[in-house]
């Protein structure tokens, strides 16, 4: 019976190949929705902080005429939005429409005591207009706070007395300044509002505040802070809901900030309510304003091609520069990056983006696609299987039923988890399953003949790489297919599991190479339990686990990069217009190719394999950022292996070389 089983278990591989193809050919449609999708949207905007410009300018002798100028500059540069906080007394101070006092400041303008039980905050309006225009923001805004306004004069100057402390009311925000709007606007700017969650949600005052935004050919509003609007009061009042009720009326999307410490709270939430009518953000800060042009420049140009970006959001701030004894600032630095010499704008219209408001992705879900995806469920639970059934091939038929029901169970009780938890274990078992079958191919060649020439040896790497690479890149349409939804390329939800997904196929191969080589896994173990710890061991189980963990470091958009690579990858960008992978082509791919050529000879060499595993988990996992658009990931992936493969081949030449040099020399120095 256990004889009939292991053959019924190894017959059923045959079956679980078919359903794998048929798997794939279903996760075609899908791939293909997501390409109309990621195709749908190219324009770029291009928005500067207009409160680091007014801000900027209070340093300034001329402030106005120096705002004047610079937004010129910025427009003939390409500049075409605005971005606006909600404003406080600060900004209103700096930028010259207001003073504001203290009771102690007043009392010594008018030349009385200070009074003993009032605390209050005093205003000033610099002009008439300035008064007309601001009194009525800032008496809506207290008001609605349950905070006393009252009219004052002083020297027949307007003002307002706000019947709260000058540090509380500081805090307050207000909407944009309506004076700098109506100048931006007429400038021809497009304005991009900021909008904070500090001050309680309220309908009524948010649909006037929209509809005014809305006559402004207001598009897209960015969030301030650590919330999407409402989301604080979201539980007593529904208020997200709301608010995405009347984005939707007034035809306003939101934009999604790349790369925050923590994702703004309650965005995927309003994202889903307004249809995620989103785009993605990338904010370059003052501080990375001051960089060299063609460092931002290529910042710019990687963001929109590489990672789906569609706004860029441009900061500025005053430094104070004590070696030049004056008051600096990286307009000027901007302006050249994005002309000349940098040519930001020229790099992403050569990419294919068109400068203009930011749209979100058209979603394209074809009608079949739900029936497609069942099918490429089928056939990620067979490629799962395959992989069990090298390991433990008894286990081949429950892995594959289990798999089933433990799929349609997850998939009832948490999908997201579901489609993320196979996508994940597709993705280990292509690498690891391609990296089996070159290791017993290599056990054929060197068991049927390890003197074959090294034209021949040359020959077999070449093909068994190839053949190695296309069935490790056979999982990823399975991720492509399974994570096919906006909320990833949105970077609202992620793939989790990249740690997982680089350890797991060189543990799984080592397991391998180590126990399964010789086809008697129980034996190995033992003989490895009988083996004595010598000092080397230790050694080189510390220096791997250091590897491993720098290995592991790198892993994640938030991995570490060395210097070194800072430099090289500039060089492969501009290059080759794609940058692939450096541990593909460095390490992964040349290893995997001196591996073969050496294994065949040179029994032990085939723990070189090991590590080679890491070019084709690689490949998988550069479709697993599902942010980069797929023609991307495609091109990195094929560079890649050209590289690869050209190294691969100096590696063996060089090889080569020493062993001939050593075959040369080393009787010689025998006999010394």
């Amino acid at each position: 019976m256990h004889q009939k089983w292991q053959r019924w278990s190894t017959a059923s591989r045959k079956w679980l190949w078919i359903l794998v193809v048929i798997g794939i050919i279903a996760a075609m449609p899908v791939a293909y929705d997501r390409y109309q999708t990621e195709s749908s949207a190219s324009n770029v905007e291009l928005v500067f902080n207009y409160r680091g410009l007014a801000e900027v300018a209070s340093y300034q002798a001329h402030p106005e005429q120096f705002i004047q100028e610079q937004l010129d500059k910025l427009k003939a540069a390409g500049i075409t939005s605005m971005a606006m906080f909600e404003s406080t007394l600060d900004d209103f101070k700096k930028s010259r429409r207001l003073m504001v006092y203290n009771a102690q400041d007043i009392a010594q303008m008018t030349q009385s005591v200070v009074p003993t039980d009032e605390n209050f905050t005093y205003i000033l309006f610099t002009n008439e207009e300035n008064a007309g225009r601001l009194t009525p923001l800032i008496e809506d805004t207290f008001k609605s706070l349950d905070i006393n306004v009252k009219p004052w004069e002083f020297h027949n100057q307007k003002g307002l007395i706000i019947e709260t402390s000058p540090e509380d009311a500081a805090l307050k925000p207000m909407q944009p300044d309506p004076i700098a709007f109506e100048m931006l606007r007429s400038k021809g700017f497009h304005i991009v509002p900021r909008m904070s969650d500090s001050l309680p949600y309220d309908q009524e005052a948010m649909d006037k505040l929209l509809a005014y935004y809305e006559a402004n050919d207001v598009k897209r509003i960015l969030f301030e802070g650590d919330t999407v609007k409402g989301f604080n009061d979201n539980k007593d009042k529904h208020s997200l809901q709301s608010f995405a009720n009347l984005l939707n009326q007034h035809g306003i999307g939101i934009a999604a900030i790349e790369n925050t410490k923590k994702p703004q709270a309650g965005m995927n939430q309003l994202a889903y309510y307004i249809h995620y009518n989103v785009v993605r953000l990338y904010s370059l800060s003052d501080k990375d304003a001051q960089l060299d042009e063609d460092t931002i420049a290529d910042r710019f140009a990687l963001a929109t091609k590489d990672r789906n970006i569609r706004m860029l959001y441009i900061n500025t701030a005053a430094s104070k520069n004590a070696a030049k004894a004056t008051v600096t600032n990286s307009i000027d630095n901007i302006i050249k990056s994005l002309d000349e010499p940098g040519h930001a704008i020229k790099q992403m219209e050569k990419n294919g983006f068109t400068m203009g408001r930011a749209e979100a992705f058209h979603i394209t879900d074809s009608s079949l696609q739900h029936y497609f995806k069942m099918v490429v469920v089928l056939g990620g639970v067979a490629f799962i299987a395959l992989m069990v059934s090298y390991f433990l091939p008894l286990l081949t038929l429950p892995a594959f039923v289990l798999g089933l029901i433990g799929s349609a169970g997850l998939y009832v009780l948490k999908p997201t988890l579901f489609e993320q938890a196979l996508a994940l274990f597709v993705a280990i078992s292509g690498p690891t399953v391609a990296m089996i079958l070159a290791v017993r191919k290599l056990n054929a060649l060197n068991n049927a003949d390890s003197q074959l020439s090294t034209g021949r040896r040359i020959a077999h790497a070449i093909v068994l790489f190839i053949k190695t690479s296309i069935i490790s890149m056979a999982a990823i349409p399975f991720v492509i297919a399974l994570l096919n939804n906006i909320t990833y390329s949105l970077v609202l939800n992620q793939f989790r599991g990249v740690s997982l997904l680089h350890a797991a196929p060189i543990l799984l191969i080592a397991v391998f190479v180590i126990l399964y080589r010789g086809g008697k896994p129980f034996q190995q173990i033992g003989k490895l339990f009988r083996t004595p710890i010598t000092l080397l061991w230790v050694v080189a189980g510390v220096l791997i686990a250091g590897v491993g963990m720098y290995y592991l470091s790198r892993t994640g958009n938030g991995g570490k990069v060395s210097s070194i690579e800072m430099v090289i990858r500039p060089f492969l960008e501009n290059t080759f217009h794609v940058r692939p992978r450096n541990k593909e082509i460095f390490a992964g791919h040349p290893l995997f190719l001196l591996g073969i050529f050496l294994s065949i000879r040179y029994r032990n060499a085939v723990y070189l394999m090991i590590v080679a595993v890491m070019g084709q988990l690689s490949m998988v996992d550069t479709f697993a950022h599902i942010h980069s658009p797929m023609k991307i990931s495609l091109a990195r992936d094929l560079l890649g292996m050209g590289i690869g493969l050209i190294l691969g081949l100096i590696a063996i030449l060089v090889w080569q070389i020493a062993e001939g040099c050593w075959k040369k020399w080393s009787p010689r120095l025998r006999k010394q």
